[in-house]
């Protein structure tokens, strides 16, 4: 198992005197691909908790309590993903987090789910930065269970509000990763474009296996063959990179619509052919104004991590949010901590966030970016990068979708 921890300081305060009481150290165990093609998604979600939960600590903890971040390998497998849980468990972790996989997350809700009805008393909180599967927070919603990103549907109600208004777009090739998330996409995708521009044509409705696929060339051309004027895919990590350099390699013109185009090594691979063609609906880039302190944040992550660019900005809101919940609550109790986090609003840097009360599902301002060479903040060490105009920000309460949870709650 390969661990990396923020226990630097935390191990060294894990026993100071809160109120005349000796506090707890909060474990956090990030259970997401640390090797293999998705590895260095994993690697750069866990360096941001780390590098969140260092920050937070630097200001006296949550709730005066040091935050020890944990890596735990799963190796994007649901299986694994369970045998580093109980690890976890072990060595008596109460908050999970994870992202990269819907399969995976549904593992794990399902396990924590199990433990905490045979555990009272010892409830774990599922802290889901980037799993976005819809039915997490719908038929599916668990008390323990927030998620910090916008999901599935969510994001294509922007992408498709975005094609709205292309009428030059005619013809749409959907093309994603074989299992939860991917299919979720592609009948969002479907779905929106048939609500909003029935005259598109959708050409082409694909999924390939997920971290299989070396190269997309093959694909790409089905794509090119079908006269298609956009592509949409969800791809993450090394499949959304690889389809971006094929795409491109491949003479592709037309717009290409993603969820995750900002994934680390996709911009090298695009270079400056793909200016002004890929998209990403986003909650943030680094070339949206930004405070002083926000800057400050932004330049410290990027100065520890040299390799990484700051990307996963709803882990900041996460861990803000943890805080704000637990010193709500007077407790890291994750049960305590759960009721406390229902309903929070949090000011965040680009505006309120909220978490719902009805089925944990975040809130928040989202962007339509568009990569260019036009920016103040490159990534990936290039002078290209993310931006976003005036018209391409979405308001937090425009994001609101319809939900069919009905959330099963302890008693306080």
């Amino acid at each position: 198992m390969k661990r990396i921890t923020s226990a630097a300081l935390a191990a060294a305060m894990s026993m100071i005197a809160v109120s005349g009481a000796s506090a707890e150290t909060l474990k956090i165990a990030f259970i997401d691909p640390l090797s293999g093609p998705f590895g260095p998604s994993g690697q750069a979600g866990l360096n941001e908790w780390i590098y969140a939960a260092d920050q937070m600590n630097a200001k006296g903890g949550i709730n005066g309590n040091q935050v020890e971040v944990t890596g735990y390998d799963n190796k994007i497998n649901p299986k694994e993903s369970l045998v580093q849980l109980q690890k976890a468990l072990d060595s008596g972790v109460r908050y999970i987090a994870q992202g990269n996989g819907s399969s995976v997350a549904s593992a794990l809700i399902d396990a924590i789910e199990k433990h905490n009805k045979r555990n009272p008393g010892e409830e774990v909180m599922f802290l889901n930065y980037a799993a976005v599967d819809p039915s997490f927070t719908n038929d599916r919603c668990t008390f323990y269970h927030f998620r910090f990103d916008a999901d599935a549907d969510m994001k294509m109600e922007a992408v498709t509000n975005w094609v709205k208004g292309q009428p030059d777009i005619k013809k749409v090739y959907i093309i994603g990763q074989d299992y939860s998330f991917g299919k979720a996409v592609a009948a969002a995708a479907v779905k929106g474009l048939t609500e909003k521009r029935p005259d598109i044509e959708i050409v082409g409705n694909e999924l390939h296996p997920l971290g299989k696929v070396k190269d997309f060339t093959p694909y790409v051309q089905k794509i090119i063959s079908s006269g298609a004027d956009a592509m949409i895919t969800g791809n993450w990590g090394a499949d959304m990179v690889l389809l971006i350099k094929a795409a491109v390699d491949s003479g592709f013109e037309g717009p290409i619509l993603t969820y995750y185009g900002g994934s680390k090594g996709a911009a090298t691979a695009m270079g400056e052919a793909a200016v002004g063609q890929v998209k990403a609906i986003v909650e943030n880039n680094t070339n949206l104004p930004m405070s002083d302190e926000q800057a400050a944040y932004v330049d410290g992550y990027e100065a520890k991590y040299t390799e990484d660019n700051y990307y996963y900005h709803r882990i900041h809101n996460a861990m803000h949010m943890l805080a704000m919940a637990a010193e709500k609550a007077n407790s890291i109790d994750p049960t305590d901590v759960a009721f406390a986090m229902e309903g929070l609003e949090y000011e965040s840097p680009n505006g309120v966030v909220t978490m719902r009360a009805d089925n944990h599902q975040i809130l928040q301002p989202m962007f339509m970016s568009t990569f260019s060479d036009d920016v103040t903040r490159g990534v990936e060490h290039l002078t290209l990068g993310w931006k976003s105009g005036p018209n391409d920000r979405i308001e937090a309460e425009d994001t609101r979708t319809e939900t069919t949870c009905k959330m099963q709650r302890p008693k306080k």
